[in-house]
C-alpha cells in the first residue's frame, strides 16, 4: 500500500507479471500521467512476454526446450544472465535461477547454475534443466520501466510491480509493509524518495523459495522479509537470499548493514 506526503499527484494501475501494478507521478496533468501508465504497462507486458517460462516461444521457454544445445540471446538477456551469475557468487550460490524448477530433482549435485555453460552472447544449459527469472525478473522490470518513464518526464515516479518498487525524484512517498499475521493490514509504514524496495516470502506461495544445497522449502525463515536498496534488482537479490538464511535471516540482513523489516508469525 503506497501513498504520497501531500495529496496532489496522479496514478494508475493495470495488471501484469501476475499482480496488481501502480504507478504515481508527482504532476497533475491527467494527460501526460495516463500516457505514462499506458507507457509502463506496455513495458512490463513486454518484459513479461519475453521472459516469462510459462508462455511458449520465450528467450526462457527456448533456453529450457534446447535439450542440452546451445542458445544465442540478446544483450538485455545477457545482461539478465550476467547478473544472476553474479548473484550466484556472490551468494556462495545459494541464489540459483535452476533452484526452483529443479526442487523435484534427486541429486542436489546435479542442480546449479555451476552446470551451466555461459559466454556471452551464449548459453548451454545441461539436458532436462531449466532456467527462471522470477527471482529477478519482476525488480528488473520496476527499474526498467522506471528508469524510462523518467527519461520520458522527469517528474518524481514511483512504480509498484505487485511490492516490488522503484522510485526516483525528490518527492517522499509512504510504503506500508503487510502485515503476515493480518493480510490486508500493515504492519509499518517505510519512506522511499529514491530507491527500491523489495519483499521475498511465503505467506503467498508457501515452499516457493528452494534452498539449493537440499532443492527442499528453506525452514525456519521469516514468513516476511523486506529491504530497501538503491534499487530494486539489488533489494531483491538481497530479500530472496535472506529467507535462504532460514533462521539466520535476521542476522544476515544485519551483518550485511542493510535496512530490512523481518516479520514472523
Amino acid at each position: 500500500m503506497i501513498a504520497p506526503e501531500k495529496e496532489s499527484h496522479a496514478s494508475g494501475r493495470f495488471q501484469a507479471m501476475g499482480s496488481p501494478c501502480e504507478i504515481l507521478m508527482d504532476t497533475t496533468d491527467a494527460a501526460i500521467a495516463a500516457e505514462q501508465v499506458e507507457f509502463a504497462r506496455r513495458e512490463a507486458l513486454r518484459i513479461e512476454q519475453k521472459y516469462s517460462r510459462y508462455i511458449d516461444g520465450t528467450i526462457v521457454d527456448r533456453i529450457n526446450h534446447s535439450r542440452g544445445a546451445t542458445v544465442k540471446v540478446d544483450d538485455e538477456t545477457a545482461a539478465l544472465l550476467d547478473y544472476a551469475a553474479a548473484c550466484y557468487e556472490i551468494s556462495g550460490g545459494l541464489f540459483d535461477i535452476t533452484t526452483g524448477v529443479l526442487r523435484k530433482s534427486a541429486d542436489p549435485a546435479r542442480a546449479g547454475w555451476a552446470a551451466v555453460l555461459w559466454k556471452r552472447p551464449f548459453i548451454q544449459t545441461p539436458f532436462g534443466f531449466e532456467l527462471d527469472f522470477g527471482g529477478i525478473g519482476k525488480e528488473y522490470a520496476a527499474d526498467r520501466i522506471l528508469e524510462l518513464l523518467i527519461k520520458r518526464h522527469a517528474f518524481s515516479t514511483l512504480v509498484n510491480l505487485g511490492g516490488d518498487i522503484a522510485s526516483a525524484g525528490t518527492r517522499l512517498w509512504s510504503v506500508g509493509i503487510e502485515d503476515v499475521t493480518r493480510p490486508g493490514r500493515i504492519a509499518r509504514t517505510i519512506y522511499l524518495r529514491q530507491g527500491g524496495v523489495a519483499t521475498s516470502g511465503t505467506t503467498k506461495r508457501r515452499g516457493h523459495i528452494v534452498h539449493p544445497k537440499t532443492l527442499r522449502p528453506v525452514e525456519q525463515a521469516p514468513e516476511s522479509v523486506t529491504v530497501a536498496a538503491k534499487t530494486c534488482t539489488e533489494a531483491g537479490f538481497w530479500s530472496t537470499l535472506a529467507i535462504l538464511h532460514g533462521d539466520r535471516a535476521e542476522a544476515f540482513l544485519a551483518e550485511q548493514e542493510l535496512e530490512s523489516w523481518c516479520y514472523r508469525r
